[in-house]
């Protein structure tokens, strides 16, 4: 009786009454009457709710226990008590009018696991049935022997019960490709735009210098196919080069596909190759590759992080393979970088931090893949044939080819080769994995390579790797990768041979307006050929006392004893909400003389440690902050200050700090820092102001996605990969739940920037945010889009009145029960006692139509007008008569 006058009291308060699609075609009159036995049969008495029998509902669908009648439903399917999928299901009633049939495809059932050998091999039990075996509203338990189904009206659950010889064994995570989206048709561009204006009144040096980049990614969807092009555009007002300052340059430009019966992917164009045996390079030509993103969840891999210190404001720049691949601006301190997509495929990166001084720090962070174990039975291989790219023009594109091959064993043993072959370049490769349990797991392999260099001379070499891995999670330490290579002295690599001299060096000249000095990059000297390099990364838990990680890399030359090195260190404890941390690096070059120092300390008190618990203050998301930075040579840099977020969506960041600099290679100054960053709907906006000394500094931005498609033209923050576009028409400024700052523009579209490509993607709005006259047939949509992807989740919404209407047919009121609808809307709405009913979504005029049985003189139309009421009215009352 509990559900009944909870919702009868929602009607007498006058607020809103909201039926799922399902539950406004059903009444669970059961709950609030008496029951009596007939021929074993359960019987509800129309009594109950009117005295007058010909005004009463008919029940004849109920009677016999089905608790609700025929039609298509929204549902929550189960297999054997896991949850798969959600979807628009087709229920007929059964010969004995006792109960519902869901209608089950045979491909709905095999993308839910069931094997399709056991549909088709049981044609000799639907036979004996006496069934047909080709319909999908047979009932499932005639299908397949001992099976079952299962209707919770209430929760809107289908439960499917089916024996477990035939289901088909599936990973944990998996999700069936049947399930997956190809998205949309549509035309993409991804923007993103850094300018910084350097003002220098020093009396040497005096002068100012304007800087810009933009970096556009383009692409267009077509089915199946994803084409992207990536170009930058620099600009530089202090650069001698005319030719630098103003520059295009082109990055890449590919076409790619899925093709999921071999759970891989085609790319034609520029790419890059696999990182796993050889050394990454770019190449512009055709890759099919094995994707592990379409494997389920407890069969992926990890990618790297880079950290990082920077002792002002500096601009952040990362190169791999010649060309730039991630630019950002940071803030003073110590900084991470963990979204450089191509870096998860392997190859060094030289990241540049470049201070508002002028003075620069260079880091080269090698990289390796981690252990190359499959599981057992599982293929992974790749193959790519083209030119070789780089952005080093003192590199020609040799022609080659490139092919690996992984295979997981029994016995968690994975054996793995490959091959390289260019003109003038042969590689073969050949090594072992394997998982050692609670010990770890370890790759070794070895590489032989023939070469042929500039000078035309012939080398022969050897290189052999070894990489280890292990967590302990009893102490909480995690060694994420321990690798060692040693390469004999006439071992090169494929971009070795590709130089065209031995050795030099690209000069980059000083802008003219700072203290930046000229600037030797992409050195190299094949006579001074790798010989050893190891690396380590380990984090360990501090149980509540914090966390700390270490990391270090060194890589040896032949021919001399000096070597790149490269440390990282990193101490976090926390003393309740206040938060410490201690960083330190350092870095040597084997062609720089100075080695680089850099030690930080920051202190990050929330404003909220003063604050109550239930404080609503502004400022409740705010910290005070304290940071040190020393480069161990006599210079120093201390800084104080507040940051945190602002407006009711957190989406409005901003910082600012003072402090001062003295010692070391420049003179003392007082510095300053101040930075505003606000991400909206249609995108991202950022401007800062910093002053060093004599040296001033505005920096600004902007970024964002737009997507073109058969509707028109959405904005919005920028995309990622793989993405979804939410369309509700009529619900304009509805916000998104968990993204921060988007909410569907005017038209009702949103862009969603990212999502789990080949996974179930949870898409809700946040049904507070609708106006008075909106309401979602649905407030969640699930969507699974592939690689690339642009998902369109689709909202319905019911644009009109709310209205409590009393309807009347003759001189008396409607009976309990009866279902309306109006227009094109199949969903119903239920009468309450004294002909009482909630409806939505109505425009100012229309008709309703009721029914409460079969005959005709069951079912009549209501003409109705609404009237005129005053703005923020939620709920009109009103009574019509029902014709």
């Amino acid at each position: 009786m509990t559900a009944f006058h909870a919702a009868f009291k929602a009607y007498r308060m006058h607020q809103v009454l909201i039926l799922p699609r399902f539950a406004r075609l059903t009444f669970a009159l059961g709950l609030a009457t008496a029951v009596f036995p007939v021929d074993a049969e359960y019987y509800f008495n129309p009594r109950f709710l009117s005295n007058d029998l010909a005004e009463s509902v008919d029940l004849s669908a109920f009677t016999k226990g089905r608790e609700a009648p025929p039609g298509t439903y929204r549902v929550d399917i189960y297999l054997n008590d896991e949850f798969m999928t959600s979807r628009d299901i087709t229920f007929i009633a059964d010969d004995n009018n006792a109960d519902l049939i869901p209608c089950l495809s045979t491909d709905l059932l095999v993308s839910l696991g069931i094997k399709k050998s056991a549909l088709l091999d049981n044609k000799e039990h639907l036979a004996e049935k006496h069934v047909p075996d080709n319909s999908a509203c047979t009932p499932l338990q005639d299908r397949l022997a001992d099976a079952s189904t299962e209707f919770d009206v209430g929760q809107q659950h289908l439960s499917l019960s089916v024996p477990q010889i035939y289901v088909g064994r599936m990973a944990r995570g998996y999700v069936s490709p049947d399930l997956w989206e190809e998205g949309i048709n549509a035309g993409l561009l991804n923007y993103s735009f850094n300018g910084n204006s350097i003002n220098n009144r020093s009396n040497h040096n005096a002068g100012k210098s304007n800087y810009a980049y933009l970096n556009l990614q383009s692409g267009i969807n077509i089915g199946s196919w994803r084409l992207r092009d990536n170009s930058t555009w620099s600009y530089n007002s202090g650069s001698s080069n005319s030719s630098d300052s103003n520059k295009w340059q082109h990055i890449n430009t590919s076409a790619e596909r899925d093709i999921i019966p071999l759970r891989s992917r085609l790319t034609v164009g520029d790419s890059y190759t696999d990182g796993d045996i050889f050394d990454s390079v770019n190449f512009r030509g055709l890759k099919i590759n094995s994707t592990e993103a379409m494997l389920p969840d407890s069969q992926h891999g990890f990618a790297p992080v880079i950290h990082g210190i920077a002792r002002g404001t500096a601009q952040v720049s990362v190169k791999q393979n010649g060309y730039d691949v991630y630019q950002t601006t940071v803030p003073p301190g110590p900084f991470t970088i963990d979204d450089i997509n191509s870096a998860a495929n392997g190859g060094d990166l030289q990241v540049t931090i470049k201070e508002a001084d002028g003075s620069i720090q260079t880091l080269y962070v090698p990289y390796s893949s981690v252990p190359v174990l499959q599981r057992a039975g599982y293929t992974r291989y790749a193959l790519a044939m083209g030119e070789y790219r780089s952005g080093n023009n003192l590199q020609s594109s040799p022609k080659f080819i490139q092919g690996s091959l992984m295979h997981g064993l029994e016995g968690n043993w994975t054996p793995y080769g490959g091959m390289q072959i260019a003109e003038d370049y042969q590689a073969f490769n050949l090594g072992i994995g394997k998982d050692l349990g609670l010990f770890g797991a370890f790759s070794f392999d070895i590489t032989q390579a023939n070469t042929t260099l500039a000078d035309d001379t012939r080398h022969s070499g050897q290189s052999v790797k070894s990489v280890y891995s292990k967590s302990f999670y009893q102490t909480g330490t995690n060694i994420q990768v321990a690798g060692y290579r040693y390469s004999t002295q006439g071992f090169y690599n494929l971009s070795d041979s590709a130089y065209s001299r031995m050795s030099g060096y690209t000069v980059k000249p000083p802008t003219g307006d700072t203290n930046e000095q000229t600037q030797f990059i992409d050195y190299f000297n094949l006579f001074y050929s790798k010989r050893g390099q190891e690396q380590i990364s380990i984090s360990q838990q501090l149980g509540n006392y914090g966390t700390t990680f270490f990391s270090a890399s060194r890589q040896s030359y032949w021919n001399t004893s000096r070597s790149d090195q490269q440390i990282s260190f990193g101490l976090n404890v926390p003393f309740g909400d206040i938060t410490t941390s201690l960083n330190y690096s350092y870095s040597n070059n084997i062609w720089q003389n100075d080695r680089d120092h850099l030690l930080a300390f920051t202190l990050n008190v929330p404003f909220s440690h003063w604050m109550r618990t239930d404080s609503q203050s502004a400022f409740r998301n705010s910290n005070a902050s304290y940071s040190m930075s020393n480069d161990l040579k006599g210079g120093m840099t201390n800084l104080s200050g507040v940051y945190g977020t602002l407006l009711p969506d957190n989406n409005l960041n901003y910082s600012v700090q003072v402090g001062n600099t003295h010692g070391g290679n420049t003179s003392s100054a007082t510095s300053g820092y101040s930075s505003l960053n606000y991400r909206g709907a249609y995108g991202n906006t950022n401007v800062g102001y910093s002053r060093s000394g004599d040296s001033s500094q505005i920096y600004y931005g902007m970024s964002g996605g737009i997507i073109a498609h058969a509707d028109g033209i959405t904005f919005g923050q920028p995309l990622g990969d793989t993405m979804v576009l939410v369309k509700a028409p009529g619900a304009d400024n509805v916000k998104i739940e968990n993204q921060t700052g988007i909410h569907t523009d005017w038209r009702g579209y949103a862009i969603l920037r990212f999502a789990t490509e080949y996974r179930e993607n949870r898409v809700a709005l946040n049904a507070n945010s609708l106006a008075d006259n909106v309401e979602l047939d649905e407030t969640v949509v699930t969507v699974i889009p592939t690689h690339g992807a642009i998902a369109r989740a689709t909202f319905n919404a019911q644009i009109g009145g709310k209205v409590l209407m009393t309807l009347k047919y003759g001189n008396k009121s409607v009976p309990f029960g009866a279902i309306v609808t109006h227009g094109e809307n199949k969903n119903g709405s239920i009468v309450a006692e004294n002909g009482q009913v909630y409806l939505t979504g109505l425009p100012q005029s229309g008709k309703l139509q009721v029914s409460w049985g079969k005959d005709k003189n069951s079912n009549c139309i209501v003409e109705y007008k609404l009237p005129e009421v005053s703005p923020g009215t939620l709920l009109n009352q009103q009574t019509a008569i029902c014709r």
